[in-house]
């Protein structure tokens, strides 16, 4: 056993071969099932809302519940999930919420064939599959640890982001030329297929986790909760990126979960424009995942992560001045910078929180933080909808755009703004 918590297989993975992590299979089996994975969930971000548009003809608000109901399951079962995944192996708990998100986004286009479709329907897969998500993304940010070695952990967060966000940008192009082609729903059988594929590779993962603990297994889950929730609020660098992460997620969905409906209906363009424009404000997360572990090097961590949290955000405010025509690119200049910050900022984030924290805490680490960060994105997604239905989905864009350009500021409340590195370590000098 190493200090990775994996079995004497893992050292090997320090031996780099040309070509990085790329070359090592078992990274490559998480790389292309997550990436996979994370094109058909791209199709649904843009397919999904077409359906309830298109389709279902439903309202604004409608449109952005159902872009809520997605992340409510991290305000409900989110602490206890992340205890539960610190007990149990990873691998299969992953493996039950792939088959178990198959069949849910697998259901809509049957019930579109069979003309039973109806909002209710899909609120029910959005919210079942978000429960999925909880339960898959808490177990997979600490399985990554158990594949790749301590020292590679960066560029592994950078080449999974950075396949998650190419993906991204063919994605919702895709999902606007299957929408045009043979309407949006059939996008979302494409989403139930990748998570097939996405299973089949974490099948083939040959690295095996230690089993938990029998200490683990005597300890209550109460306590176990309450470990992980006191250590990020005692932590002077978990606490301040937690509170930052909840109200930058707030502005993020809030403009999110009414871009496509503002797309559609105040700037007048195509299902299939509509695809094109995300992908394209999306290619900032292509930039952002590649320049990282660059920024990391040349300025260091912690100035790299201030800079693109604080930076990228403020371009958000073009993005509400699209028009048709030449307009457009006010929005795909917006989304590029705003994309880019977010996810390089994740990456140096995700890195930094995968090194800094005791092992065992893990999970439980990582699902806390979770918690808050994400338990304002339902509300984001609301308040949009809200605002989005009261004032118009342009003004509402406006006030969206303005608060998250704001959010970078919390970030200098911490010891962050006097460090060039963030530490490897609780208490490291």
């Amino acid at each position: 056993m190493n200090a990775a918590g994996t079995t004497s297989r893992a050292p090997a993975v320090r031996r780099r071969r040309r070509g990085g992590l790329l070359r090592e299979r078992d990274f490559l089996l998480l790389w292309t099932g997550e990436t996979t994975s994370g094109f058909g969930s791209s199709l649904t971000a843009v397919a999904l809302p077409l359906v309830a548009i298109t389709t279902l003809h439903a309202s604004t608000f409608v449109v952005a519940l159902l872009a809520a109901a997605a992340w409510v399951p991290w305000m409900v079962i989110g602490l206890p999930a992340g205890a539960w995944v610190d007990r149990l192996p990873r691998r299969p708990v992953m493996l039950a919420c792939d088959a178990a998100s198959f069949l849910l986004f697998l259901s809509v286009p049957v019930a579109a064939w069979w003309g039973v479709l109806t909002i209710g329907h899909l609120l029910a897969v959005s919210l079942l599959a978000g429960t999925a998500k909880v339960f898959f993304q808490t177990a997979y940010q600490v399985y990554l640890p158990a594949v790749v070695a301590p020292a590679d952990l960066p560029e592994g967060n950078a080449k999974l982001q950075g396949g998650e966000s190419a993906v991204q940008v063919v994605g919702p192009g895709a999902a606007g030329l299957i929408a045009q082609v043979s309407g949006a729903v059939n996008g979302l059988l494409a989403d139930a297929l990748s998570f097939l594929v996405s299973g089949l590779c974490l099948l083939g993962i040959r690295s095996r986790e230690a089993p938990a603990s029998r200490e683990r297994h005597a300890s209550t889950l109460r306590r176990e909760i309450g470990e992980g929730l006191r250590f990020v609020a005692r932590d002077p660098y978990l606490r301040v990126l937690t509170v930052f992460g909840a109200a930058s997620n707030l502005g993020l969905m809030g403009y999110q979960a009414i871009l496509v409906v503002f797309l559609v209906r105040d700037v007048g363009v195509s299902a299939g424009t509509v695809g094109g424009l995300i992908a394209a404000m999306s290619l900032g997360g292509v930039a952002g995942a590649a320049g990282a572990t660059y920024l990391s090097r040349r300025f260091g961590s912690a100035r790299a992560m201030l800079g693109c949290e604080m930076l990228g955000a403020p371009f958000g405010l073009l993005i509400p001045l699209a028009s048709p025509g030449p307009g457009l690119a006010f929005a795909v200049a917006g989304g590029l910078f705003v994309v880019a910050g977010v996810v390089a900022g994740n990456i140096i984030k995700a890195s930094f929180r995968q090194t800094y924290t005791p092992r065992h805490l893990m999970g439980r680490v990582s699902v806390s933080m979770q918690f808050v960060n994400y338990g304002t994105i339902p509300l984001g997604a609301l308040l949009g909808g809200v605002l989005g239905d009261a004032i118009g989905t342009r003004p509402a864009m406006w006030i969206m755009m303005g608060a998250l350009a704001l959010t970078g500021l919390i970030l200098l409340a911490g010891p962050l703004k006097s460090r060039r590195d963030l530490p490897v370590a609780p208490g490291a000098a």
